[in-house]
């Protein structure tokens, strides 16, 4: 009898133990409460509405940036803008627009979700989530990724605003890009666009995120009202701007492989930063290296506090749909 008991005990053993409870897993849920889906439609959304709304801004930068023989030489903002106007029209700001839509929307979606990825990724192995660093690493992650998708509208853009009619349209410029040029061209300047944006993005999102949370501390009351859309705002003006300024040599030459060939711009045998820093000193002195930076830095201040509130913007209304009301 004692043998039955003890072997009834030992059959009856594990039902009586509690049961091991594991931890609920989320893996749609990326970071900061939000899928990472919604990363990609916030990220698409921001990216679209501030190069729509910056983009007279974008191809005055253009204009100034090209070197050519052309008819159009315009020296300052303001003698760009007027020669552009009296010789197309004002509809000629908005030539190519259509590119940089169907550009800038994948682009910032890959952009800004590589960067939350990263970033939660990053912060989380040294447990800082302020960590400088992080961010700007981060950030190159991200416009590795997102200018391998942007690189060759990007392209087709420069190539509309610069064209004077040569282009019918964002079609026909892919198909004679790719008839007389090759797939090629349309990656020619993704190099020098990775070495110009690597800073820029690092530069960007470290000061971004340093200035929102000095922002945030300076005045917390306004962070989680309907006025903290300042705080993103302001912050994105100062990190656009600062990028924007200290990377704008590299901008130049970018576009200058990018429009070569259009509307008398020069031609380059190779795809050299070198060749073509080069040939820019040569024709405009180093002053040339700076051609442009007071729209890019006009164009990136406003383009960045729109691009980040309403990134953030976005952002809130995934968390509250979510029911996650953490902010980020």
């Amino acid at each position: 009898m004692a043998t039955e008991a003890t072997t009834a005990s030992k059959f009856q053993e594990p039902d009586l133990r509690p049961v091991s409870q594991q931890p609920e897993f989320k893996p749609e849920i990326a970071h900061d409460g939000l899928r990472f889906w919604q990363f990609m439609i916030a990220g698409s959304i921001a990216g679209s509405v501030e190069h729509m709304a910056m983009f007279p801004v974008d191809t005055i930068k253009t204009h100034m940036q090209a070197l050519r023989p052309c008819p159009l030489k315009p020296v300052g903002i303001r003698q760009a803008f007027r020669s552009i106007i009296q010789k197309e029209g004002p509809s000629a700001l908005y030539r190519g627009i259509w590119a940089m839509g169907l550009g800038a929307g994948p682009a910032h979606a890959v952009y800004f979700s590589f960067y939350e990825v990263s970033k939660k990724f990053l912060s989380s192995a040294d447990g800082d989530s302020n960590n400088s660093a992080a961010h700007a690493v981060s950030g190159v992650f991200a416009t590795v990724s997102s200018d391998a998708v942007f690189t060759p509208m990007d392209m087709v853009k420069q190539r509309l605003q610069m064209g004077e009619g040569t282009y019918k349209g964002v079609w026909d410029c892919v198909k004679r890009v790719m008839r007389e040029e090759g797939f090629g061209a349309f990656y020619a300047s993704y190099r020098t666009t990775v070495l110009m944006n690597a800073p820029f993005t690092a530069v960007h999102f470290a000061t971004y995120e340093a200035a929102k949370k000095a922002l945030m501390e300076i005045s917390p009351e306004r962070v989680s009202d309907e006025e903290g859309w300042l705080v993103h705002a302001t912050a994105g003006a100062a990190a656009g701007g600062l990028a924007a300024a200290v990377t704008t040599p590299l901008d130049v030459v970018k576009t200058q492989l990018q429009c070569q060939g259009v509307c008398g711009c020069d031609r380059f045998t190779s795809g050299s930063i070198s060749d073509v820093l080069k040939t820019i000193v040569k024709k405009d002195g180093y002053r040339g290296l700076l051609r442009g930076w007071l729209p890019r830095m006009l164009f990136h201040a406003p383009a960045a506090a729109i691009c980040w509130s309403t990134y953030e913007g976005v952002k809130s209304f995934f968390q509250d749909f979510n029911g996650d009301p953490n902010t980020a």
